[in-house]
């Protein structure tokens, strides 16, 4: 019988408050974005947020804690944004929604920086939880970053790789890493880019003393609305113990995907959404879950992680804290697949 966990991509909204007393701190404007220097008044208003969301998360009953990203003013790109030898530039749509983030352009040989393993230190503080990890993946990072050193595609993704398997490596104790990845559906690489983006994920979930999940999210722009069957099948060469997939944004072609070309032991499953404000109570969650395992013909899994499709960083504050009630109720539901 397959085990079901419950967990997010993590991204969280700012708890309001936490807006309004940041704002009087650092200002609304570019320099007030996170850097790795913030003050210690600045530091300490994102430990006591991120001490709620940690204590939200466990009200709720979720199984793996995420630290919640909440000083990730950059979205999937903050790892770079903090790092030596990358300049933050001009603001960039984030994909295709109203989102922004600034662009950062790598100049010089890049290394781990440990931002987000400190945040992860202070997460395990605060919590005996089994925790989540959350990094974005080197493809995805690969695509919503510019490369003024390395030269070419390869060797940037290479690098790319390299940093993050640095930033795995760092990580504190965890039971699971989520690495986003969205582009792989957003802008799905192609011949010879498919096979080196399944390379680099390889090497990033090598260096994680974790279970890794590729998590992949919202419709592919170069298919019929699941993952490209090509680019799968060379991510189901990759080292990772789970690709996850959102079953929010489309449910049937990743069902097939699946069923036609199997899938690893584990699997997450994006069954809540992220970016919709109508919250789902947890039997529909719970029906989510059964039909997805249901419909993976020929497939069993040992895992299933229940999750928020994408980052939550979209939601209003109230409107996030009810779906992760309602997560974390799934397994109090009855999951009868």
């Amino acid at each position: 019988m397959t085990q079901v966990l419950s967990t997010t991509p993590g991204l969280y909204p700012l708890p309001d408050w936490a807006k309004d007393e940041l704002a009087s701190l650092k200002g609304r404007q570019k320099g007030g974005l996170v850097s790795g220097d913030e003050s210690a008044e600045v530091g300490d208003a994102y430990d006591r947020a991120r001490e709620e969301v940690v204590d939200l998360q466990a009200d709720a009953g979720l199984d793996l804690v995420v630290e919640g990203q909440l000083r990730w003013d950059d979205m999937l790109t903050h790892p770079l944004a903090v790092a030596d030898a990358v300049e933050t530039r001009g603001i960039v749509r984030y994909f295709d929604n109203n989102n922004f983030y600034r662009e950062p352009v790598v100049t010089g040989d890049l290394s781990a920086t440990g931002d987000v393993a400190a945040d992860l230190e202070a997460t395990a503080e605060l919590t005996d939880a089994d925790r989540n990890a959350v990094l974005p993946g080197p493809y995805t990072l690969s695509q919503l970053a510019t490369d003024d050193h390395y030269g070419d595609e390869a060797a940037f993704l290479s690098a790319l790789a390299d940093f993050l398997a640095a930033e795995a490596e760092q990580l504190p104790e965890v039971e699971t890493l989520f690495l986003l990845e969205p582009s792989l559906l957003e802008s799905p690489p192609g011949d010879g880019a498919d096979e080196r983006a399944s390379e680099a994920i390889d090497a990033v979930a090598q260096a994680a003393d974790a279970d890794v999940v590729a998590h992949t999210y919202w419709e592919s722009h170069g298919g019929d609305g699941g993952i490209d069957e090509k680019v799968y099948a060379h991510l189901m060469d990759a080292d990772v113990d789970a690709v996850g997939f959102d079953f929010v944004a489309n449910h049937e072609d990743n069902a097939y995907v699946i069923s036609e070309y199997g899938a690893k032991d584990d699997i997450a499953l994006g069954i809540v959404d992220g970016q919709n404000t109508l919250v789902e109570d947890s039997s529909e969650i719970a029906e989510r879950v059964e039909w997805t395992l249901d419909n993976a013909h020929g497939v069993g899994f040992e895992t299933a992680y229940a999750t928020i499709n994408t980052p939550t960083f979209y939601l209003p504050s109230g409107k996030f804290e009810e779906k992760l009630a309602a997560l974390g109720a799934v397994e109090r539901a009855e999951v009868k697949a």
